[in-house]
């Protein structure tokens, strides 16, 4: 046999060495079939300090991480956020109010009547209620309508829960803490809110 003619040989056969069998070679839609891998599996000293604590050191005590479940309603009116610790209601202001007022209306009495009915059923006795703007007037008058809008939400809920035992927290942030865009009206309209917010339960 010629040098050509063994090369091509050779060729041939180590091609068809490194081409992967097929489950049915006469059937190319099938998946070919392949070697399991020979690497080994990564070995692991026990003994490498570096998987030891240092000298005196000890781990930190285990806790529960926080899990956040947020529903909001079809139109975003309203938000629920519920953690580990606390449950908190965001009410857009234009349920609430109107605009440029601290004026409760009866439909917006009854939001705040479902929220006292959760309060209970959390049996709370600490309720924060924190009053949200935008960033359209002056800061100032948006911190002094802020506050006058979680007063309203507050005297109401404490009619409600008719509790001397609840202690609230009550503050007016302005356009502080924006939830959204301020740059369009929708996220204004997100950010125009007030908050009500208490602990869970314990089990």
């Amino acid at each position: 046999m010629t040098t050509a003619r063994l090369a091509l040989a050779l060729t041939a056969t180590l091609l068809l060495a490194a081409t992967p069998a097929r489950a049915d070679d006469t059937d190319p839609s099938q998946p070919p079939i392949t070697a399991p891998s020979a690497a080994a599996p990564v070995k692991i000293d026990p003994t490498d300090p570096d998987l030891k604590l240092p000298e005196g050191a000890t781990l930190a005590a285990p806790k529960v991480l926080d899990i956040k479940s947020v529903v909001e309603d079809q139109s975003g009116d309203e938000r629920r956020e519920d953690t580990n610790a606390d449950v908190t209601f965001a009410l857009q202001a234009e349920v609430l109010f109107g605009k440029d007022s601290a004026r409760l209306g009866q439909e917006a009495k009854a939001r705040i009547a479902a929220i006292a009915d959760e309060i209970k059923k959390q049996n709370a006795n600490e309720v924060r209620v924190f009053g949200f703007t935008d960033n359209l007037g002056s800061s100032a008058h948006g911190d002094v309508l802020s506050r006058q809008r979680a007063n309203a939400v507050q005297a109401v809920l404490d009619q409600d829960l008719n509790d001397p035992g609840i202690t609230f927290e009550v503050r007016g942030y302005g356009e502080q803490f924006p939830i959204a865009d301020n740059s369009t009206e929708e996220g204004r309209r997100k950010n125009r809110r007030v908050e009500v917010s208490f602990p869970r339960a314990r089990d």
